[in-house]
Parts: structure tokens; sequence; C-alpha cells
């Protein structure tokens, strides 16, 4: 494909599709003559290649081939799921386990996922461990699970299934656009207008979708990780499927919502999750530490900030 003429009118245009149990989109500034099928194929192979390898949703995803190997056995996977891997293992580490891919049977066990259990919350074996869910040989793109845990990369797949998004944009020399897979986005650039991308910091209020402030967004991501859109009943008491792994069961603190602002989705969408488990006694000091905008939401409407 050709590169895109300086000197052409930047016309708006959006292209959208389904993923992941959501929608993926773009909207971004180009040529209306450079729009064209294979910008939108492009699209949507990426976000559908993510889906295949990591969704515990597909009986065949590399991540369920991963999850249904012996312990121990060393699995090919391909590139990708190794670094979101490699990358789930670091945040994890610097978190200090608050970010585990390995509470899969916690997440089943309180009745969420592709493999949710029915009846009453089961105790789940998750909980701390003392070494990582999995080994990685980065040389031969492979990974072995060290105990019997079932990994589920829920909280970081999306993250990086946007990344995708970006890096097509950039592959089609797009210079001027907004990517996002449900609320998980990434800006590059700003408006013809010089005008930044503008996105919705929605208020965290179960069934109703409203915006309670913005956020700027020039050459970073934004993910937000909450408690109040994917919850269950329990014996009268509302639980999250955001899984504490320390206990193996949803996270009980103050906080609503978190969100954070990073290079990379990938990263923003792991660290949003982490810091949500932590709450904002531990959260907000590494937050700081890390120089990372986060902002914490807490139920009752307060807000605290890492900025």
């Amino acid at each position: 494909m050709s590169k895109m003429s300086i000197d052409a009118e930047l016309v708006r245009q959006t292209l959208n599709g389904e993923t992941m149990g959501t929608r993926y989109s773009a909207v971004f500034y180009a040529p209306a003559t450079d729009v064209d099928a294979p910008l939108s194929a492009a699209l949507f192979a990426a976000v559908d290649r993510v889906d295949q390898q990591m969704s515990t949703w597909k009986p065949g995803s590399d991540l369920n081939r991963l999850n249904a190997a012996p312990v121990g056995e060393w699995i090919t996977l391909p590139g990708p799921v190794m670094s979101v891997l490699d990358t789930a293992l670091r945040i994890g580490q610097r978190s200090s386990g608050a970010f585990d891919i390995g509470v899969g049977e916690a997440v089943a066990n309180w009745g969420f996922g592709a493999h949710a259990r029915a009846g009453h919350p089961l105790l789940s074996r998750s909980g701390s461990r003392s070494q990582p869910p999995l080994e990685l040989d980065m040389a031969s793109n492979r990974a072995r699970r060290c105990t019997p845990v079932s990994l589920d990369l829920s909280g970081i797949a999306k993250g990086y299934g946007v990344d995708e998004l970006a890096r097509v944009m950039k592959a089609f020399g797009i210079t001027s656009w907004l990517v996002g897979i449900d609320g998980e986005m990434r800006g590059k650039g700003t408006k013809p207008d010089g005008t930044p991308w503008i996105v919705a910091h929605e208020r965290p209020t179960p069934g109703i979708r409203e915006a309670m402030g913005a956020i700027e967004l020039t050459d970073l991501a934004v993910a937000t990780s909450g408690t109040y859109r994917q919850f269950r009943q329990v014996d009268g008491r509302t639980i999250s499927h955001t899984i504490n792994p320390a206990i193996g069961a949803p996270v009980v603190n103050t906080v609503a919502s978190v969100t954070v602002l990073a290079q990379t989705c990938m990263e923003a969408d792991a660290w949003a999750t982490a810091l949500l488990v932590m709450g904002p006694e531990k959260g907000i000091p590494l937050a700081r530490i890390m120089g990372m905008d986060a902002i914490f939401v807490h139920a009752d409407g307060r807000i605290e900030t890492s900025l």
C-alpha cells in the first residue's frame, strides 16, 4: 500500500467490528482514497489472531493447549503469546503477585469466565504461591506450567489486542488515530486541528454507562479495571469477577475502578487489574514509585490519584 500523501485532505473515518465478546474500533484521519478493504481486513485479522491464540473461550486456542498439557511439559507457542506471558509474569512479580494469570480455577469456582461452575462458590487452591505459575523459554518460544494451575489472560490479552490494532495503523502509515476494544484505548498523534484525542472516564455505576470525566490521549494508552460490570450475587452480597490471587477469591476493598495510563495498552490493562487488587493503600505508593498515572474511584465516589 502506498504511503499517504501529506498534501491530501485528511478525513475523519471509522472502522469497527466484533471481537472477544465485544467490539473493536478505529477512528482516524486519513485521505479518503487511502481507506480501503485491506485496512479493515488487517484490523480484524490482528484482533482475531489474539482471540484465537489467547482466549479461554476457544477450545483450540494456544492458551488452552498450554492449560491442557501435563504439568512440566514444554509447549511450543506463537511469539505473541510468549510476549504476553512474559509481560504478565514481569508485572506479577513487580506487583508482588497482585496480578496473577494463574487464577483461572478461582475465576471458574466463583462462577465467572468460560469454565464457570454453577452453584455455590468453591474454595480455590489458587492463593499465594512461592513460585511463578509457569516457566518460559523465550529463545525457543516454549512454556510449561510449573504447578496444576489454570492460566487466564483476560486481564491482559484485550490490552494486547489494542496494541495490535495500533501496530496495524502504523503499518498503514496512518499517524492520527484512536483505537480500542471496549474501554481499553490507545491514541496516536493529534487531530488535524491540533487537539488531542479525548476518551471518557466512566463512572463506575452498575448497569449505567456515563462519563464522570475525560482523559486526553496523545501517544498514550488507557485501561480500566473495575468491580461494577461483571459481578454476581452470592448469599446476598455482590462479588466481582476480579480475583485477589492471595486468597483465591473476589477482591474486597473500597475501590470500584482503577484507570491506568501507560505507553502500551497491554501494560495499562494488566496494571489496572493489579492496582485494583492492591487497593489505594498499597497501589498508589507503588504507582508513584513507578511514575505511573493511575486513578482510583471508590464505591462512594471519592477519587484518589497517583499524580
